[in-house]
């Protein structure tokens, strides 16, 4: 079974993207992490564990592992991106808060059977969905 670093590998040789060092050790806070983060938190663990990559590196290796489906990201209007590893987890869906960022997991069989049958109406082949449902989440919806 091909490991994450060994995919990152492949695909930076595959892009023509320079494979170096600093690539790695994002990639090995990717992993570490559980949940969902933001670049910036990654920079800081990153720094606290002594690490020289700078946060451009952080950045630009977050776009590099989106590209190559190692991280997942989501866009949120007013709080930025958030990421969560993709690589090894098992597909599912999010509940996103627009006003405090909260991003809670689901999955629901009847939108993954609604996604195949839209796709067969159309004659699309499906190969990967996100789904991202935006809202209020409990906390906010009651002024909490």
């Amino acid at each position: 079974m091909e490991t994450a670093k060994q995919h990152l590998e492949e695909y930076l040789r595959e892009e023509n993207y320079r494979v170096t060092p600093e690539r790695f050790e994002v990639l090995d806070a990717v992993m570490a992490t559980t949940g969902h983060f933001d670049a910036d938190e990654l920079f800081l663990a990153l720094k606290k564990t002594g690490s020289k990559v700078s946060r451009a590196t952080v950045y630009n290796t977050l776009d590099i592992l989106e590209e190559c489906e190692l991280v997942f990201k989501t866009r949120l209007k007013d709080h930025g991106s958030r990421y969560e590893k993709a690589f090894g987890r098992s597909h599912h869906d999010h509940l996103v808060c627009v006003k405090c960022g909260k991003i809670v997991e689901f999955v629901d069989d009847g939108i993954e059977q609604g996604q195949k049958a839209v796709a067969k109406k159309f004659n699309f082949t499906l190969i990967s969905h996100s789904h991202q449902i935006f809202g209020l989440c409990p906390d906010c919806k009651n002024g909490d």
